[in-house]
C-alpha cells in the first residue's frame, strides 16, 4: 500500500469515451485512455485491505463476487502507483491468461465487491487491468513462452472462446501438442465474432491467437467437429480433450408472425456484420439495419451489442424491449454488498441511442405478443403488451399480462437477444457425453471430467452462459484436470 491515504485524497476516475455522436460512424474501439499520471494515481486509491474481496471469485446470490480468475488485483494496483509496470504485468498474468480481453468486456465484478465501495466509489480495477496489459503488448513485454520440453501427448480443444483458448494456452504451457478447432472462418469465438468490434477490435483478438500459434499451439478453423469432422476420430487421434464450444443454443420466441422475413436471432445479425467488416470493410452484406424501425428483444449485453450495431447501421429508430422492471439507481435491500451490483446503468449502446433519438431506448416491463407482417411477408409492426409479475400458486414470480395495454410499434427488423438456453448438441451428441438438466455437458466443476473417458469439458458448454472471466476460470482448471489425467500430476495452477 504506497499511499495510506490515496482513498481519502483521490476520486474515482475513469477515461472519457468518445461522444455517441461521433463514434457511431466508425467500428473503431470507443474508450480513450488515462495518461500514465493519473493510473497510477487511481492505483494508490486500493486499500490494501485486511480481507480483500475483490478477488476472492465466488458465488453469492448466483452472481460472482470478485474476480472468478482470482487477479492480485491489490498488488498490481499498488505496482501500477510505484511505477512498476513490468512487475504489474508479471502479476497479472500469473492468474489470467487474457487481460486484454477481460479488461474490455468483463463488466468487473471485482469493482462490485471493493471494500471501498462499501461506502465510496469503489477502486479503478478494470481500466488498470487493460491499461497494464496494453502497456505491455506496446512496450514488447509479452513474447511467445515456448515450452523447453515436450510430453509427447496430443490434446484437442474444440471451441476457440475464451474457455477453449484459456485451456489450449496452460496446456501447451505444460508441454502437450495443442490443436484448436473452430467451427467459424477465424479463431476467437465469441471473442471474434459475438462481441462488436467497437467494444473488442477484432486486431486485440487476432494478436492473442498468433501468438499462441507462435507458441506451438495449432489452429483449425472451419471445422466442426461432430459435423465435417467425425468426433469419433477426435478420440482415435489424440490423449484427451476438452469441450469449449459454448452455449450457443439461443432462446426463441414462438409466437404468430415468428416465421416472417426480418425476425433473427440476435448472433445472425452480430456475427454477419462482423464477417462482413473483417472481410471487405464495408456495411451491406448480411443483415443491415440501415434506415429501418429496429427492435431488440432482450435487455442483455447481446441486446446492447444489437443496439450499438443498429445505430453503426444508421437506422430510422430503434426500440429494446425488457420484461424485468427498471433497476434501482441504487442497491436495494435485498443486494447488499458485495454482491454484484443490480442497479440502472446507461450503456454503451443505449447511450448512443438516447444521444441520436433523445432517451434511453429501453421499455420495461413489457413483452411481445405477435409479430405483423405485410403481403409480401416482411415484418412490419410487432404488437407489445405491458406485463406485472405475481407469484403463482407455488410462490415463484411469472408475467401477466396487464389487460388494454396492447400496442403496435413499427419494427422493420426484429432482433431476438434473450439469452441462450445451452450448448449445441453436435460434438456432445458424437461423442456420448452426458448431459445434466439443463442441458449442458455434464461434468463437476473443478474435475471437468465428463462420462466419456479423456472427455473434458469446460466454460459455456459445462456451466451455462456466463461470463468471460468464468470462462477463462473453467479453461485454466481444466487445463490442469487434463495434465493430471495425462501425466499423473500438474503444476498448472487451477
Amino acid at each position: 500500500m504506497g499511499k495510506p491515504t490515496g482513498f481519502k485524497e483521490i476520486p474515482r476516475e475513469l477515461p472519457k469515451d468518445r461522444s455517441p455522436r461521433e463514434r457511431i460512424r466508425d467500428w473503431d474501439e470507443f474508450h480513450e485512455r488515462l495518461p500514465e499520471e493519473k493510473l497510477r494515481s487511481q492505483g494508490a486509491r486500493c486499500m490494501d485491505c485486511g480481507i480483500p474481496f475483490c478477488h476472492t471469485g465466488t458465488l453469492l446470490a448466483g452472481m460472482a463476487e470478485g474476480c472468478p480468475v482470482n487477479n492480485l488485483i491489490p498488488e498490481w494496483n499498488d505496482l501500477v502507483y510505484k511505477g512498476l509496470w513490468r512487475e504489474a504485468l508479471d502479476r497479472l498474468h500469473k492468474t489470467n491468461n487474457f487481460p486484454e480481453f477481460t479488461g474490455r468486456v468483463c463488466p468487473a465484478p471485482c469493482e462490485g465487491s471493493c471494500v471501498l465501495g462499501i461506502n465510496e466509489p469503489p477502486v479503478t480495477i478494470k481500466n488498470i487491468e487493460c491499461a497494464i496489459i496494453d502497456r505491455g503488448f506496446e512496450e514488447g513485454w509479452v513474447t511467445p513462452q515456448i515450452p523447453g520440453v515436450r510430453t509427447g501427448k496430443k490434446v484437442a480443444v474444440v471451441g476457440s472462446g475464451p474457455a477453449g483458448l484459456a485451456a489450449a494456452a496452460q496446456l501447451n504451457r505444460a508441454g502437450h501438442a495443442v490443436t484448436v478447432f473452430e467451427r467459424a472462418d477465424r479463431a476467437g469465438g465469441l471473442l471474434m465474432y459475438g462481441i462488436p468490434n467497437p467494444k473488442l477490435d477484432k486486431k486485440i483478438v487476432q494478436r492473442r491467437v498468433d501468438l499462441m500459434a507462435k507458441e506451438g499451439v495449432k489452429f483449425v478453423t472451419n471445422t466442426e467437429v461432430g459435423r465435417n469432422y467425425p468426433a469419433e476420430k477426435l478420440l482415435k487421434e489424440f490423449d484427451a480433450a476438452v469441450l469449449c464450444g459454448g452455449a450457443t443454443k439461443p432462446r426463441d420466441l414462438p409466437i404468430e408472425g415468428r416465421n416472417l422475413k426480418g425476425v433473427h436471432f440476435a448472433m445472425e445479425f452480430l456475427h454477419a456484420n462482423t464477417k462482413n467488416l473483417l472481410d471487405n470493410k464495408k456495411n451491406g452484406a448480411g443483415i443491415s439495419a440501415s434506415g429501418k424501425n429496429v427492435v431488440v428483444i432482450g435487455g442483455g449485453d447481446t441486446g446492447t451489442d444489437c443496439v450499438g450495431t443498429a445505430m453503426r447501421h444508421g437506422c430510422k429508430s430503434l426500440i429494446q424491449l425488457e420484461i424485468l422492471p427498471r433497476p434501482p439507481l441504487e442497491r436495494a435491500a435485498d443486494n447488499p454488498w458485495p454482491q454484484w451490483p443490480k442497479v440502472y446503468r446507461l450503456d454503451y449502446g443505449q447511450e448512443e441511442a438516447k444521444a441520436l433519438f433523445g432517451d434511453d431506448p429501453r421499455q420495461y416491463l413489457v413483452t411481445a405478443k405477435k409479430f405483423v407482417g405485410d403481403e409480401n411477408g416482411n415484418v412490419r409492426h410487432i404488437q407489445i403488451v405491458n406485463i406485472e409479475w405475481q407469484k403463482d400458486d407455488k410462490g415463484r414470480f411469472i408475467p401477466k399480462e396487464v389487460p388494454g395495454t396492447e400496442k403496435l410499434l413499427p419494427a422493420d427488423l426484429v432482433l431476438l437477444a434473450m439469452g441462450f438456453l445451452g450448448p449445441e448438441e453436435t460434438v456432445l451428441k458424437g461423442l456420448g457425453v452426458e448431459r445434466d438438466e439443463r442441458s449442458n455437458a455434464r461434468a463437476e466443476y473443478g474435475k471437468y471430467a465428463t462420462n466419456v473417458k479423456g472427455v473434458f469439458a469446460a466454460g459455456d458448454m459445462r456451466r451455462g452462459q456466463s461470463l468471460i472471466v468464468w470462462a477463462i476460470n473453467e479453461g485454466r482448471g481444466a487445463a490442469r484436470a487434463v495434465d493430471e489425467y495425462l501425466m499423473g500430476e500438474s503444476d498448472l495452477p487451477s
